[in-house]
């Protein structure tokens, strides 16, 4: 299978794309490594993966050192003629859309990004797969669609018509953009609204990574909500064999939606899912485990509720489940000792680490 994975400089792309080439699979990974956060931790990922730095440029397929099926090509989504020009050039079978503009705060200050990224950019790998046809389209989404809801599990056949950033807005517009072209083109489409993801390599802007940080540092960690808050953490490893699992099964119409119209399905080829380890955890609770991993206490400083978060998450997986036959469930102290060990393998080389144990 030859598969277009979009955002493989990216956290879950890179271990994406990894876990489909060690399978045997062709990818042809697309990113367009940009500023949001330290390149450098985007050029690693994509180094790890035996893409060299020095010969990526816009439009260049670069062929991995590591992997013979791996080609990597920098350019931005928004670019439509770039992207037709690479399915037209590829016969591809699957469209693993995990690129995006993320952050949930840094969309109130920065709007235009979102726009241009996730709506822009996501209309133009819809166009993609509408004129170079492919037998499915998964796509991240996120738990933030969830807003204001309250009822606990998140479920997917929740509304989420409540967004309360434009994150998630964003996010609720790709659910509907995907069905609109299952719906008039017939591509089979899959949405997966990830829940809070951590582990290896993964974005220097959540929160394990800053508080890691800040506690090999002896910074002060910020605290919102004054601690009261709760999230559905899931480890890398569970979301990508999520996503694969996903991939490997490409939508198919809800032949019953007429009689028993459901949320989350469709009689167009077209499906929703959560992925999440189901286990909400206090947000405490997490940091005593980030603590304890790296034999240091943190610093805090309590602040209230940040705009645009959310009190909790907790993701309802039993139709990944019954579908794929897989459920994530990687306990976090497990996640937080891996994480720790790579950040301080990460970082060895350039800073001190030794009160990381």
């Amino acid at each position: 299978m030859k598969y277009l994975v979009t955002g493989t400089a990216g956290f879950i792309g890179f271990h994406v794309a990894l876990k489909l080439l060690e399978r045997g699979d062709e990818v042809i990974g697309v990113d367009s490594i940009n500023d949001y956060y330290d390149v450098n931790l985007k050029y690693g990922r994509l180094e790890a993966s035996g893409i060299s730095r020095h010969e990526i440029g816009t439009g260049k397929y670069v062929r991995s050192a590591v992997y013979g099926n791996y080609t990597f090509v920098k350019f931005d989504l928004a670019d439509k003629a770039l992207l037709f020009e690479l399915m037209a050039a590829n016969k591809v079978d699957v469209v693993i859309h995990l690129a995006a503009q993320a952050g949930v705060r840094y969309s109130l200050e920065h709007p235009d990004a979102y726009v241009q990224a996730n709506i822009q950019g996501f209309l133009n790998v819809l166009e993609a797969c509408r004129q170079y046809p492919v037998k499915q389209l998964v796509y991240a989404s996120s738990s933030s669609v969830y807003g204001a809801n309250k009822a606990m599990p998140f479920s997917t056949e929740h509304a989420v018509d409540h967004p309360v950033s434009l994150y998630a807005a964003t996010k609720k517009s790709n659910e509907l953009m995907a069905h609109t072209y299952s719906h008039l083109f017939g591509i089979p489409t899959t949405g997966l609204r990830f829940f809070t993801v951590y582990g290896p390599w993964g974005r220097p802007d959540m929160a394990m990574f800053l508080f890691a940080d800040a506690i090999r540092k002896g910074e002060v960690i910020k605290v919102f909500n004054y601690g009261k808050m709760e999230r559905d953490f899931t480890y890398i490893d569970d979301i990508v064999e999520g996503v694969v699992r996903v991939a490997d099964k490409p939508r198919k119409p809800n032949p019953n939606w007429h009689e028993n119209p459901t949320v989350s399905t469709s009689y167009a080829p077209y499906k929703i899912y959560n992925i999440g380890n189901s286990k909400p955890v206090k947000l405490m609770d997490y940091i005593h485990e980030l603590e304890k991993a790296m034999g240091k206490s943190a610093q805090k400083e309590m602040m209230p509720m940040q705009a645009g978060d959310v009190v909790c998450t907790y993701a309802d997986v039993q139709d990944l489940s019954a579908d794929t036959g897989y459920r994530p469930a990687t306990p976090l102290e497990e996640g937080v000792k891996q994480f720790v060990k790579w950040y301080a393998a990460y970082y060895k080389a350039s800073v001190p680490l030794d009160e990381v144990k």
